[in-house]
Parts: C-alpha cells; structure tokens; sequence
C-alpha cells in the first residue's frame, strides 16, 4: 500500500492543470486495473478525466467515492518530496487523498468479485466539482448508501457532518480619475469595495454556524488613479439548507453605499450540507463494525469542508465520510498518513462494504438495518 501511494503522489495532479490530472487518472486506471482485473469506464468532462469502475451487472448497492486531483501545484515534489519515516508517510496529496484510492482498491480487491459496486474516482473534486457534480449524483442515485474516501478528521475520526458551500464573486464599478488633481470627480471603487465587504462579514451567525468570508480581493490600477473596478471572493459555510438560504438572498440583494457605483454578484451554492442524520445510520454499523474488527472504538466529527460526499447526502443517498487515510495537514506543509492505520482502515472499509452489499434487500433502509 505505502509504495502505491508513493507511486500516485509521485504523479502530480494539480486540479487546474488538465493535462496532468489525465495523466493520473492513467496512473490510477492502471492501479486499478490491477487490482480489480478490469479497466475502468474514462469520463472527460469539460476536459476532466474522472474513471468509473461499474464492478458486476447487478443494481448499483453501494458508492466508492474519492477524487484524484489535489491543490498542490506540479514541482511541489521538489519541495515536498515523497518519503517514509518513523511510521509517518508525506508527500504532496497523500492525505487529501490519494491514500484513500489505494485503501478502496484494496478493500475491493479483498471481497473478490462484486456485482453491485460503483467506484468511482473524479478530477475537479478540489474545485468544487464543477463538471463531475451531475456525474456523482447520478451514480449515487438508487444507491442504498455512498462511502467517501477522503482523509478523516483528527484522531481518526469519521466525518459524519459537514457544512454546505457556497461561492461568489462581487464585482464592484465606480469611476476613474487622477487621485491628486481631481479626486472628486471619480467614484472609488476601492472605497465602495471596503462598503461591500463589511456588509458581507456582517451576514455571518456564528450561532448558526454560518460563517461568510471575504477571500481574496483586489481594486485599483495605478497608485495616482481613483480605483475603477475591484473585485472580491466570497467563501460561505453553514450547517442547514435555510442558512444557505438566507445568506444567498442576502448577497444577491446588496446595493451600492457610493453615488455612482454600481454592485454585481455572481455564483451561489456550490454544495449542500450534509446532515448528521444522512450519516447516522451508517456510522453506528461502521463502529459496531470497528468493535468486531477490534480496531475500535470510533469517533465522529462534524466539520467546516465539504466533499463530493454532500452531493450524495443532498439527493437522500445515506452517506459516511471521512473513510480514507488517518494523519493530518491537509493542504499543508505538513500533510502526512500514519502507516499503521492503513491496514486496519481498509479492513474497517471492506467490511462496510460487504455489510451493506449483503444486507437484505427487503430491509426499508440502512437506517432500520443498523437499528436490527
């Protein structure tokens, strides 16, 4: 496992860059391949390449779900390289979460042939999944549960809840003029800009868990020149469809503070919550489970990420998360998996894997099957 996942972090697949995100899904393709004795179905979308193992002819049961591509830029290696040390393994995407597609091929490859598993592997999971969304929630649908493969919380603990997302851009316009003879006849749009994100700070409810953030941000051209045009991003999690909501009717009706600017707002919800009760079910089976295997016990987490994972639990498929590597420092100069938990989580995953495939079909849902 720890030279597999050497062999993927090596492949850099930085989401932006298409032509390195095709060359890992080749390396995760023939990694796959290996292991499950089949290739896999190769889906470019809006030039994307995200692979799809429909394994066995009979109706879909369960969702494997992961991504290939990871936030760090090609060269990263140089800086980050991949090693192994005193029990932890680092590298570029190691974490977050090329770990977790080698834990998931080697779960399948432990339960022998399946007939009723889609694994399914996407390129763009990093930017919010723009072209592969319609993909997961088709897989996903009819499917009694979805399992996602990202990296877990602290501690190793399963992500049983995570907030919805949503993004914007805010456009600002005002009106150039030479910022030392004649000021007064523009309209600042730096000024108007700094109106706009205080506005926008205060839509947060931190008893909500809302929290809406203003990202990066830029006006202006020349330092004599009053500012014309600026811009900023705006990053919004909450923890329920209303926040969501609230916050998106809020945005959309700001108005300009300026005489003369004018305000203009793109983008929306990116991704809905996913609720501890679309992951309830499954998290009480996988630490019973865990307490079988005698790798328990479990624990959960709720988080402020979100994953293609809130796809699933948006269209009413039950969802576990968090199912992939244990370690930290996702996205970090430190990102790391602790060797010693790879094989007693993947043997956690089969086993949720082939407990949910060989469930009795006349049960009314997970839910009442983890109940019995």
């Amino acid at each position: 496992m720890v030279d597999e996942i050497g062999r993927l972090v090596r492949t850099e697949s930085p989401s932006s860059d298409l032509a390195a995100v095709a060359h890992s899904a080749e390396a995760v393709a023939a990694l796959g391949a290996s292991h499950l004795g089949a290739e896999p179905d190769r889906i470019v979308l809006d030039g994307r390449t995200h692979l799809r193992w429909r394994l066995g002819g009979g109706p879909r049961r369960v969702l494997l779900l992961g991504h290939h591509d990871t936030v760090w830029p090609l060269g990263s290696l140089t800086g980050h390289p991949f090693t192994v040390e005193g029990g932890i393994l680092r590298g570029p995407g190691c974490f977050d979460m090329k770990a977790g597609l080698v834990m998931g091929l080697h779960a399948l490859a432990a339960l022998g042939p399946v007939d009723d598993v889609t694994f399914l592997v996407t390129g763009d999971e990093e930017l919010g999944s723009p072209s592969s969304r319609a993909l997961i929630e088709s897989e996903a649908a009819g499917c009694d549960a979805a399992l996602v493969l990202e990296a877990s919380a602290d501690g190793g603990a399963l992500k049983t809840a995570r907030k919805g997302v949503s993004l914007y851009e805010i456009r600002v316009d005002g009106r150039a003029a030479h910022a030392g003879l004649e000021p007064e006849r523009g309209v600042n749009a730096g000024v108007e800009l700094a109106h706009q994100i205080l506005a926008v700070c205060a839509l947060s409810d931190s008893a909500a868990g809302t929290t809406v953030t203003p990202t990066s941000s830029r006006a202006g051209t020349t330092t004599n020149t009053v500012p014309a045009h600026g811009r900023f991003a705006v990053d919004v999690r909450v923890r329920d469809t209303a926040e969501q909501a609230r916050v998106d009717a809020a945005l959309h009706g700001l108005r300009p503070a300026l005489d003369g600017a004018r305000v203009h707002v793109t983008g929306g919800p990116n991704r809905p919550p996913l609720s501890a009760a679309a992951s309830g079910a499954l998290y009480r089976r996988a630490r019973l489970l865990a307490d079988d295997l005698g790798i328990g016990p479990l624990s959960a987490a709720a988080v402020g990420g979100a994953s293609d994972g809130n796809f699933t639990a948006g269209i009413g498929v039950p969802t576990l998360d968090g199912l992939g590597a244990v370690g930290g420092g996702a996205h970090a100069d430190d990102e790391h998996v602790l060797v010693a938990e790879l094989p007693r989580r993947t043997a956690l995953l089969a086993a949720l894997i082939d407990a949910l495939r060989t469930a009795d079909r006349t049960d009314k849902s997970v839910a009442d099957r983890s109940a019995r």
